[in-house]
């Protein structure tokens, strides 16, 4: 964990290799200390070319599973579009980019990403996640903090006041410690009013997320980091109850070496297993527990990644566990939840395009919004409802509930942008161009939002503004061909920009 982050020069891994889908060469390279990703595809049809260079700043990654670099533009920060997976020792694209026909260079960093990966984390912006005053972090890797809490009293005091004593927390606050970083769900709906940054040690993490695994789910679902929704399946966790937690077989403080870790997870084992004489007859010929008992298959969601299933079995099986795409979601770890919660979370699945779901979240958001006195400030709520409305094709009731999101929070990307949209189709061009100049200015990844900009703006007869929301799309995402083919129409004077 104290290798988890940090400048890119310490971090540095040399890249040299070509995407096929996308035909993009990448190449990381060190020079006078800085570090660079370079991307270069020559312009032979019908691929256009493309060529430039992004200085690397910091990466985020042990190494023991991968590495990625961050980057920065006008104060946004990006992830870089390629990783290093460490076990196959290879370059490749970000996580679901395998196949992209674009170079994408608009990942925004993620501030939950980065509390789980460095130390002293900055406050984004308001307005954008991924926007920072300065650096997005302090120190990298994890400090004591991370687990431990606030350090300054102890030091203050010469250690006369003592760290957090994280065993004697209630089982669930002890939980959550770990749980922070290494719980995933299927969905992780924010409670209203919260954000998953403003977690400390000793906090109980259920107060401020709510976690969702289809209900017919098998373990882990092939998720890479999601060890605690299979260990609940464990006999070994239902029958040790709060006992057993992660620290029970790990050490956050070390690791063991790989000459060592064979015993030193028996010994975890043998910790509960420990009827008289069960050493000494269980499997001998084989003392790698976990090779029997933990399988290893290949993620869902990573690319050439494995996940340790620890749901411990008495038979298991190495071969990918199918991804349940479908049904009815449920809370772990015993949580309830609320209407607005579980409705939050089928709308999750909704815009990833499951019917069933959307169903499902409306009639759940509805209720909430009916029931619930603090639903009006509730601008994720009001969002939802407005693209589940919208969905349904409901126009005057998603514009309704888009107003209600932005008056909860001006910055609400999503229920701007498709209320921009819903003006745009009722010729309200004026009312769209504000609402998607306001979004495409605060956050230049809402690539959508800038290119309905431009056409609408071109349609006013403004082509100066339409060629300089190009221009900015361009800036932050210059292999996006459909804003470069515009572009060159407008320039050219193929597309007429006029309002008539």
């Amino acid at each position: 964990m104290a290798h988890a982050s940090g400048t890119a020069a310490d971090g540095f891994i040399a890249a040299d290799f070509t995407h096929v889908a996308s035909g993009v060469h990448y190449r990381v390279t060190k020079d006078n200390g800085q570090v660079w990703l370079l991307y270069e595809r020559e312009g032979a049809p019908p691929d256009p070319e493309l060529k430039g260079r992004q200085e690397l700043r910091y990466f985020i990654g042990s190494g023991k599973r991968g590495r990625t670099f961050l980057f920065e533009q006008q104060g946004y920060w990006f992830e870089a579009p390629i990783n290093w997976y460490s076990k196959k020792q290879i370059w490749d694209m970000a996580p679901n980019f395998q196949s992209a026909r674009e170079m994408p260079l608009t990942l925004p960093v993620d501030p939950g990403c980065l509390h789980c990966h460095a130390s002293d984390v900055a406050h984004s912006s308001p307005q954008v996640r991924n926007l920072y005053a300065g650096a997005p972090f302090g120190q990298g890797g994890i400090t004591c903090e991370a687990c431990h809490g606030d350090s300054r009293p102890h030091v203050a005091s010469s250690g006369k006041v003592p760290l957090l004593k994280i065993d004697s927390l209630e089982p669930v606050r002890r939980d959550s410690i770990c749980l922070n970083c290494h719980l995933e769900g299927r969905e992780v709906v924010i409670r209203d009013r919260k954000r998953a940054e403003d977690f400390v040690p000793g906090d109980n993490l259920f107060d401020i997320a709510t976690y969702f695994v289809y209900r017919s789910e098998n373990g882990a679902g092939g998720r890479a980091t999601s060890q605690w929704e299979a260990l609940s399946h464990s006999e070994c966790k239902k029958k040790s109850c709060d006992r057993l937690t992660c620290t029970t077989c790990h050490d956050p403080h070390d690791s063991p070496t790989d000459q060592t870790k064979v015993a030193f997870y028996r010994q975890r084992c043998l910790g509960c297993h420990n009827e008289p004489g069960f050493a000494q007859k269980h499997h001998l010929e084989n003392p790698d527990c976990s090779s029997c008992h933990m399988a290893r298959p290949p993620t869902n969601d990573i690319a050439h990644e494995q996940v340790t299933d620890h749901w411990i079995r008495k038979h298991v099986t190495n071969r990918r566990e199918p991804a349940t795409t479908g049904g009815e979601l449920e809370a772990i770890n015993g949580t309830v939840a609320d209407d607005r919660d579980l409705g939050l979370a089928y709308a999750q699945l909704a815009a990833g395009g499951d019917e069933d779901a959307g169903k499902r979240a409306l009639a759940l958001l509805e209720r909430a919004e009916h029931n619930g006195g603090e639903a009006r400030g509730d601008h994720e709520l009001h969002a939802d409802l407005g693209f589940l409305e919208q969905m349904n094709g409901q126009g005057p009731a998603a514009s309704e509930e888009y107003q209600m999101a932005l008056d909860a929070d001006p910055f609400d990307s999503l229920a701007a942008g498709d209320l921009a949209l819903l003006d745009a189709r009722k010729h309200r061009y004026g009312e769209a161009v504000q609402l998607w100049k306001r979004v495409f200015e605060d956050d230049p990844a809402q690539l959508g939002a800038g290119l309905n900009l431009a056409i609408v703006e071109c349609g006013l007869g403004e082509k100066t503004d339409a060629e300089a929301t190009l221009g900015r799309i361009l800036e932050f995402a210059p292999d996006d061909e459909e804003a470069k083919d515009l572009l060159i129409g407008v320039q050219s004077g193929a597309r007429k920009c006029d309002s008539h």
